[in-house]
């Protein structure tokens, strides 16, 4: 097989149950966070060791088994589930689908390790950002057996079979516990949330600035070490491929150092979050007309205004605060 040879990942070659084949036995699975479609994917690598991509939320594992089933990936032959990072979109699913694959491996950043075996702290955490939209849009995360866990460190590596596996990189800035992954034949980079949020229908990119790791200068970097690993195609866990990687890290970046002015100008005048969502809004309306018909809200419920501005303000508070004193 050639590695590096992959179809354009265009809607369209659907299968069953929300799943999309995006070429090199990559597809792309909807995981309906929410009960909304196409703002959460995790992704099957169908090789001769099995691999999963993302969860999704806990309650999306039971979808994720079906679309899993109707790809022939059984009980017994998913050899790896890794996650790029732990937030309950993204990771929320382990303890279910480790419990529904006795035979795979979990792989995680060891920032987050202890989290998925022992999720208490986590859960709080959430809580305290969500409140009680935490349980339905969420659901619980269940603990994982210590023993099913594997902790990348600043790289690392999972074995897809025959020559084939996905490289980590370490790319805080979103969360602490926060990686890519490099598809060693495809050259497909599996980017989480570190490029931010990815619109397919109108090629546009937001922000995801959410507490309380959110960091610029570390968000920056992860970026810049993205670009570096001159990946073929990003595969956002929200949403889908995206084809013109150098564009689209360069708005991401763009986008970032926008809300940072915008969400620094706010915290000058002093402004409230309610008043600062409202500014930001205003300010932003053109860039984001393509989202304003959205009769679902389905892209607020994933990456709202309030929460990215809360991140930003968060690292603010550290950072300018800080050097002031």
């Amino acid at each position: 097989m050639d590695g590096r040879a992959v179809d354009d990942g265009s809607p369209g070659a659907h299968g069953l149950l929300g799943a999309t084949a995006l070429g090199s036995e990559v597809h792309l699975l909807d995981t309906q966070m929410g009960g909304y479609d196409g703002i959460t994917a995790a992704y099957l690598i169908r090789s001769s060791r099995p691999a999963l991509v993302e969860t999704g939320a806990a309650r999306s594992a039971a979808l994720v088994v079906e679309e899993l089933a109707a790809l022939g990936i059984g009980p017994r032959d998913l050899a790896t589930i890794v996650v790029t990072h732990i937030h309950l979109d993204h990771a929320g699913g382990v303890g279910d689908l480790a419990a529904a694959f006795p035979e795979a491996e979990i792989v995680v950043h060891e920032r987050g390790a202890r989290h998925l075996v022992d999720p208490a702290r986590l859960l709080a955490s959430a809580r305290r950002v969500y409140g009680g939209v935490l349980d339905s849009l969420f659901g619980e995360l269940l603990a994982t057996p210590a023993e099913r866990v594997r902790a990348l460190g600043a790289t690392g590596e999972v074995d897809l079979g025959d020559g084939r596996r996905l490289s980590s990189t370490y790319a805080p800035g979103h969360a602490s516990h926060h990686v890519g992954l490099l598809d060693s034949w495809t050259g497909d980079l599996y980017v989480g949330d570190a490029a931010g949020i990815y619109v397919p229908e109108a090629d546009l990119v937001r922000p995801a600035t959410p507490p309380p790791d959110f960091d610029l200068d570390l968000c920056l970097s992860s970026l810049a070490a993205f670009q570096e690993l001159q990946p073929q195609r990003l595969l956002f866990s929200h949403y889908g491929p995206a084809q013109d990687v150098d564009s689209v890290l360069e708005r991401s970046a763009e986008e970032l150092q926008l809300w940072v002015e915008l969400a620094r100008g706010c915290r000058q005048r002093d402004l409230d979050l309610d008043h600062a969502v409202a500014a930001v809004r205003e300010r932003t309306a053109d860039r984001y007309a393509a989202l304003a018909d959205d009769p679902t809200g389905k892209w607020q419920a994933l990456n709202s205004d309030a929460t990215n501005l809360t991140g930003i303000f968060h690292w603010l508070d550290r950072t300018e605060d800080a050097a002031e004193s």
